[in-house]
């Protein structure tokens, strides 16, 4: 059974920092791109950023590009993923998700949901102004 399970969400006042992790079981997910979504309030999922499967690439949005850093570890058939988030802005406020795509021998990243496979159930972020 394949499972995501997003924490480290909370409610943090302009400026502050937050780190979310996502603990990912049941796929050997050294062979899984890893990524953050997020989905604020009335609008669509939202690329955030992504790394591929050795860790060694990452890719953010424009809007987060300098502020949020996302880190990986493989364990075999787990693997643990952060997202350090700093100068966090009202902006940011969302439901934050982390996703895992089958990427095999292409050690790549990935930033269009649709490609995702599995999906954690969300974590709130709240930026307060």
């Amino acid at each position: 059974q394949v499972q995501l399970v997003e924490s480290g969400g909370g409610l943090v006042q302009a400026g502050g920092s937050l780190r979310l992790s996502c603990a990912a079981s049941g796929r050997p997910f050294d062979m899984y791109a890893m990524g953050w979504f997020r989905q604020a309030s009335g609008k669509g999922r939202e690329f955030v950023g992504s790394i591929n499967r050795s860790g060694s690439r990452t890719g953010y949005a424009d809007s987060v590009k300098g502020r949020f850093t996302i880190t990986r570890d493989n364990f075999g058939n787990t693997a643990a993923l952060y997202l350090q988030m700093n100068s966090l802005e009202p902006e940011d406020t969302a439901v934050y998700y982390c996703a895992a795509v089958f990427k095999g021998g292409r050690d790549e990243y990935e930033t269009a949901a649709r490609n995702y496979n599995y999906w954690g159930q969300g974590t709130q972020v709240t930026v307060s102004s």
